[in-house]
This record gives C-alpha cells, sequence and structure tokens, in this order.
C-alpha cells in the first residue's frame, strides 16, 4: 500500500462555498435538478447520511462502511482508488466527493469529464472538519443539520482545549512490510495533538506524495528512542494483539508502550471526529 494524492489544483469545483482548492461557485445552477451524490471517501458518506441525504446518495466505495444499516442500500462503485468509472457513468451522479490524500488524480480526471460538480475535499486538522460541514450543508441545502454538527464538534474541541495532558512522542503506524507512519502535516498526527502526543519521525510532508506516509526501518531510525508509545492502527492495515506482541519481543523497542488504536477513530474526519475526539480524550488520561 502506497498512498497516493490527488493534485487538489484544476481537480474540483466547489458549490457555495470553497473547497480543497479553494474553488468558488454558486449552487443555484443545480436547483431544480435530482441531486445524485457518489462518494469515493468513507468518512465523507458518513457524514452526507448524518446531514440527512440518505435519497441523495447513489454510489458509494466498498470501503464506505458506515452507517452500517444504510451504506448497504448504496451501490458500491469500487473502492477509493480502483474506482469503476462505468459504474459512476451508469448512475448519472450530479456530484462527486473526492479527497487529496485517498483518491487518484488520474481517476477523478476522468470522472469529471461526466460530472457536473466534483467537491474536493481536504481535512488536515480536527478544526476543519468545522468548515467541511458548512460547505457540504450549503451545498446540499443542510445548513441546519451541519451546524448540529459543528456546534457537538465545536463542544469536544472546547473540552480537548481546557485539559492538559503530558507530552507523549508517538509512532503511529499505518502498515507493514514496509512499516510505514504518518508525517506532521497530516489530519491523524493532527488529532493526536488534541491530547498532545506529538508524532515521530519530525517531517512534513506537504500537500502530496508518500512523503505524507514515510516508510520507516526499526535499525536505521535514531530519533526511535525518544518514542514513548507505538500505535498500531486498525486502518489501513488492520494490525491486531499479535503484531502488538511481536513488536514487545523486538529488543530495539524495549521499554516502549505498545498499544493497538481505533484508526477510524483517530482518521476519519466529518462526523466520526465528535466521537474521535472523545475516545483520544479517554486514552490519553487512561493510565
Amino acid at each position: 500500500m502506497q498512498p497516493r494524492a490527488v493534485d487538489a489544483a484544476g481537480v474540483a469545483h466547489g458549490i457555495a462555498g470553497a473547497d480543497a482548492r479553494g474553488a468558488h461557485a454558486s449552487g443555484a445552477d443545480t436547483r431544480g435538478t435530482a441531486t445524485r451524490i457518489v462518494s469515493l471517501v468513507p468518512s465523507i458518506t458518513e457524514l452526507l447520511f448524518a446531514l440527512g441525504l440518505d435519497r441523495q446518495i447513489v454510489g458509494r466505495t466498498g470501503f464506505c462502511v458506515h452507517p452500517h444499516d444504510k451504506v448497504r442500500q448504496v451501490r458500491k462503485v469500487g473502492g477509493t482508488k480502483a474506482v469503476n468509472v462505468d459504474a459512476i457513468r451508469a448512475l448519472r451522479p450530479t456530484h462527486l466527493i473526492v479527497n487529496i490524500d485517498e483518491n487518484e488524480r488520474d481517476t477523478v480526471e476522468q470522472l469529471r469529464t461526466f460530472v457536473p460538480h466534483v467537491v474536493v475535499t481536504h481535512p488536515q486538522t480536527p478544526q476543519d472538519n468545522l468548515s467541511l460541514c458548512a460547505l457540504l450543508g450549503a451545498i446540499f441545502d443542510r445548513a441546519q443539520e451541519a451546524q448540529h454538527l459543528s456546534e457537538a464538534l465545536e463542544t469536544r474541541l472546547h473540552e480537548a482545549a481546557t485539559q492538559v495532558f503530558p507530552r507523549q512522542n508517538v509512532l503511529y503506524l499505518i502498515w507493514r512490510e514496509p512499516w510505514m507512519t504518518v508525517a506532521r502535516d497530516t489530519y491523524i498526527a493532527a488529532m493526536l495533538r488534541l491530547v498532545n502526543w506529538q508524532t515521530l519521525p519530525d517531517v512534513e510532508g506537504g500537500l502530496a506524495g508518500a512523503a505524507r506516509y514515510p516508510t520507516l526501518d526499526f535499525g536505521d531510525a535514531p530519533w526511535l528512542t525518544g518514542v514513548d508509545r507505538i500505535l498500531l492502527s486498525s486502518e489501513p492495515y488492520r494490525f491486531t494483539q499479535a503484531h502488538c506482541d511481536a513488536l514487545k519481543r523486538d529488543p530495539r523497542l524495549a521499554g516502549k508502550r505498545i498499544e493497538l488504536i481505533d484508526g477510524e477513530l483517530v482518521s476519519w474526519y466529518g462526523v466520526r471526529a465528535i466521537d474521535g475526539i472523545g475516545y483520544l480524550l479517554g486514552r490519553a488520561a487512561a493510565p
């Protein structure tokens, strides 16, 4: 697995507000037409349902698994990268939701030749979920629902801001063979900083590219001595307790706290960030 990114420039058109590219446009051109949404972003699919857009969602990826009882009624159109372009064409969507980190630029370029409105998302901090909710609320005429979600998120952010946690240096693993982690300018790293968990290595990957998710070698990582916790995420690689136990036997990691962590709650933005922040607050407060 090698995460690749969509280049935001020239990819999307925002409708009522600004998308990740900063593009602006009026939402009036879709009034009077039936809105048909295809989402290629699992966390956005969940957010669209939370906004009450059940009847407008016509396509989603196989990784869009929440809410469980509702996504089963929506047609799958492949994965976040292995997208079935013909299946999407057949659905005649008016709107396509994509993400800079999760979807391929070439695929998005194909889709935008026949999808009228492509909205690029790229939250980089938990606070960005506020503008994300506002954007989608404006595009799809769900401003009140978006405001309710934003208020719940603001409550969680305030709760995090008013608590003081001791600094912990963490290595957040997302893949093995090769081992992969996250740069400091990713959404995951920003979520962890809410509880003063600072990611190592101290690198930033920029807008796109594999450097946002650098590989590492336990035998050639001098910064590893400064790591307090090693967190094994449940996605995109599904780490298990067996992986955790194996790392605990590695003499190079002696004395470090090694544990599993729920990747959905840490890496999914949108509505899941509300529970995600609460989850991290609980984890950080635990002995």
